[in-house]
């Protein structure tokens, strides 16, 4: 039971560390243009 737990919460923060990542580039990318 903890297991599948803790494999849930490695996924979660997989997934927002991906998003995070995604953010940061499209920021950077965004910065930039405006320059």
């Amino acid at each position: 039971k903890e297991r599948r737990k803790k494999e849930r919460q490695e996924r979660e923060r997989e997934e927002k560390e991906r998003e995070r990542r995604k953010r940061e580039r499209e920021t950077k990318e965004g910065r930039k243009e405006r320059s």
